[in-house]
């Protein structure tokens, strides 16, 4: 008998993964490939989509070369992929220029003309989201101020995962997760919105037809056969945001579920079963149909440990052969000896301005409360709590918007650390279960191929079967004190240097 295996793609920031699962959600095997972030100006930041098909065929090839798992093994194929895409591509589907990735601000006059021609809270109350530079349709607003000859050939703007359907079956698609980039897109509704399409100037032909994440939205053809190493004939669906994969792989199905996300960039999204946006956080559809998510993205993830350790790990780096420790491991180590509160040591994670909540894209990274009684333990667990106060500052503003949190369910690289685990549960004051610290968004990709194609009989057997609690942080109630005398300064030091980082 044919074995039935779901492999899931997913598209990030720094490199895509691609993981084969089993029904049990067991990773029979997985591979990645890097490729680059490109940053040719101040505030730019693009990607060659290229480059990222590229990196699947590389890390697929990977897979069938180990052995482990045979391309006539797949059922079906789930994608996610990162956020805020603006990908122009011709009638021959050729890539026209690299694409503004979520962290690019080049759009920024756009997006205030734009608002002020036709009034903020007209575009809030059709997409339930800011017009921000970090969103897709300011950037396509830029390639027409910008790039004309560029912009009078665009056939279609795709998201990161359709383009990657696009190049697996060549059908030009767009999810409803990924709608939110748009601003045209009508958040309640899940459809494109004439009307706002024609305030903003955007060609109705630009936008793909919109598809549920679980639905087919073509077969692997001859041609991405060849260069993947995958059957052809193999059934694709349209996939989805990174955010709502991820949401949906921690087992996230009910209304106040929440994931934490603690990846590259940090955040969280709360599932609804009702319509609450806040211009403050992200609004989305979820990729389980009937459902949305209220986000908070923020810019201080598991970014902020990378750049700490690229830059001052040098000496851990040198003795982890002789240790037996990673030098992640040993400075957590040494985080870990500092009280919490980190004695008076506030860390503001804004290392390429920051989104939700301030959405300030000038906004700077800071240390506060410098002495010398610090130690690098300081600074590291400085890192880890600054995170972890950006995080409970969205979570108070979503609880304004009528979201309440009670319990998070935390996914991605840091969720793998103990002690920062435990900081974030004892500076929000919210219980964090771990189902899946490095597995959640490509798990949740494969669940949408899974259902769709009948090895789940729905969303709830899914999660039943494959989302297994490995463990529980309880917050202490001994720290709160610290961190919430910490927490007043942290918000405190962005209201007094607002100005000061905006260079007045």
């Amino acid at each position: 008998m044919k074995k039935q295996y779901l492999l899931a793609i997913d598209l990030g920031t720094s490199s895509c993964k691609t993981a084969v699962f089993d029904r049990q959600g067991s990773v029979v095997d997985s591979a990645g490939s890097a490729y680059p972030v490109y940053y040719p100006h101040p505030g730019w930041a693009q990607q060659d989509p290229e480059e990222w098909w590229k990196g699947v065929c590389n890390a697929l090839n990977t897979i069938w070369n180990n052995g482990k798992v045979s391309p006539s093994d797949i059922a079906c194929i789930g994608i996610d992929g990162q956020s805020w895409s603006a990908i122009p591509i011709d009638r021959d589907g050729k890539v026209l220029y690299p694409t503004p990735i979520w962290m690019d601000q080049r759009a920024k006059k756009q997006c205030e003309e734009a608002g002020a021609r036709i009034g903020k809270d007209a575009i809030f109350e059709v997409c339930g989201n800011p017009l921000l530079p970090s969103y897709t349709t300011g950037k396509v607003l830029w390639y027409r101020e910008e790039m004309p000859e560029l912009y009078s050939r665009i056939d279609k703007i795709l998201q990161s995962n359709s383009f990657l359907v696009y190049k697996l079956t060549g059908e030009v698609t767009q999810d409803v997760s990924q709608g939110y980039g748009w601003h045209c897109f009508d958040m309640r509704h899940g459809c494109w919105d004439s009307q706002m399409m024609r305030a903003f100037g955007i060609e109705e032909s630009f936008l793909p037809p919109i598809l549920q994440c679980d639905e087919i939205a073509g077969t692997v053809t001859a041609e991405a056969a060849a260069l993947s190493g995958l059957l052809e004939g193999t059934p694709v669906v349209a996939g989805g945001l990174d955010a709502a994969c991820g949401t949906l792989g921690a087992g996230v199905l009910r209304n106040g579920e929440t994931q934490e996300q603690g990846g590259q960039a940090g955040g969280m999204s709360i599932c609804l079963d009702t319509y609450k946006a806040d211009p403050r956080l992200i609004m989305s559809f979820h990729a389980v149909p009937g459902k949305w998510i209220l986000q908070g993205g923020t810019v201080g993830g598991g970014g902020v440990m990378r750049w700490f350790e690229k830059e001052f790990g040098a000496y851990e780096r040198s003795i982890a052969g002789e240790t037996g420790k990673s030098s992640l491991v040993q400075l957590t180590d040494q985080a870990e000896k500092v009280a919490p509160g980190c004695d008076g040591l506030v860390f503001l994670p804004y290392m390429s301005g920051e989104r939700t909540p301030i959405w300030d894209p000038d906004a700077k990274g800071v240390f506060y409360g410098l002495d010398f009684s610090k130690s690098k333990g300081h600074f590291v667990r400085a890192c880890m709590e600054g995170v972890a106060y950006s995080l409970r500052h969205n979570l108070e503003v979503a609880s304004e918007a009528g979201a309440d949190v009670e319990v998070m369910r935390a996914v991605g690289g840091s969720a793998n650390s103990l002690l920062w685990t435990q900081i974030k549960a004892d500076v929000t004051g919210k219980p964090i279960v771990v189902p899946y610290a490095d597995e959640a968004t490509t798990l949740g990709a494969a669940m949408l191929a899974g259902v769709r194609c009948g090895l789940y009989a729905s969303y709830e057997e899914a999660v039943a079967l494959t989302v297994r609690e490995t463990r529980r942080h309880e917050p202490n109630p001994e720290q709160k004190e610290a961190y919430d005398r910490a927490y007043a300064i942290y918000r405190g030091l962005y209201a007094d240097l607002k100005d000061r980082m905006h260079g007045a």
